[in-house]
């Protein structure tokens, strides 16, 4: 059974998940901004031993891909590459947005009566977002978004669209009052959801290049250019 570890550094949460085949054995997390440098290898090393297994034993490292935070997905992909460099073990990149969804959907009753739209912060009124099914196949691309009042407005017509993360709240304000539009608070990124969706990639032999494989950014951190308006 495939032992993979997990990251998730794409925002101010910084986490690692073990997880033997579908079976999650551990997970830390802080929620304390510019944590990630000083501890994500503590905290591997010390998720590692109390799950009573050794690094050279990972089958795989999976890291939470973007978007997010420039600097945070910077860290997580130098520490993955490193130990799949260290350790000769593949690589494998899940979405940052799809990860997020994964804990709502499997929260929903009937999942397959929404739709879901995982929401970054991107500052001002913009943020990182896509539109799901239950099944995470995206119904909007990911991309970055300025939020109006008319956002959303075609796909809310037609069925009711939950709305959860750090940029979701931004996006409130503008619906109140429509039963179509539906917001979850506190939905943290995690490892978990990420060592997940990456055990499903592992069966399919899904893994990145880990000498060219670089973070999606999404947008270019000096990018003065315009942003869409959904």
């Amino acid at each position: 059974m495939p032992l993979l570890l997990s990251l998730e550094t794409s925002s101010t949460v910084c986490s690692v998940a073990l997880h033997r085949n579908e079976q999650l054995l551990g997970a830390s997390e802080l929620q304390i901004e510019k944590s990630h440098s000083s501890h994500i290898t503590v905290m591997i090393n010390q998720l590692v031993e109390n799950c009573g297994a050794e690094l050279k034993q990972i089958d795989a490292i999976a890291v939470s891909g973007g978007p997010g935070s420039y600097t945070g997905l910077r860290i997580g992909s130098a520490t993955a590459k490193g130990i799949c460099y260290a350790l000769d073990k593949p690589l494998i990149s899940v979405s940052t947005l799809h990860s997020l969804a994964l804990q709502v959907i499997k929260a929903t009753p009937n999942p397959e009566q929404y739709l879901f739209c995982p929401m970054l912060d991107a500052r001002r009124m913009e943020v990182y977002t896509c539109l799901l099914d239950h099944e995470l196949n995206e119904v909007l691309p990911i991309e970055p978004v300025v939020l109006t009042a008319e956002s959303f407005n075609e796909n809310l017509q037609s069925k009711q669209i939950i709305f959860f993360g750090s940029g979701a709240g931004k996006f409130k304000q503008y619906q109140e009052g429509n039963p179509n539009a539906l917001f979850i608070d506190d939905v943290m990124l995690s490892a978990k959801p990420v060592g997940e969706l990456a055990m499903r990639k592992y069966e399919q032999g899904l893994f990145e290049d880990v000498a060219y494989y670089e973070p999606f950014y999404l947008k270019d951190v000096y990018n003065t250019g315009s942003t869409k308006q959904a």
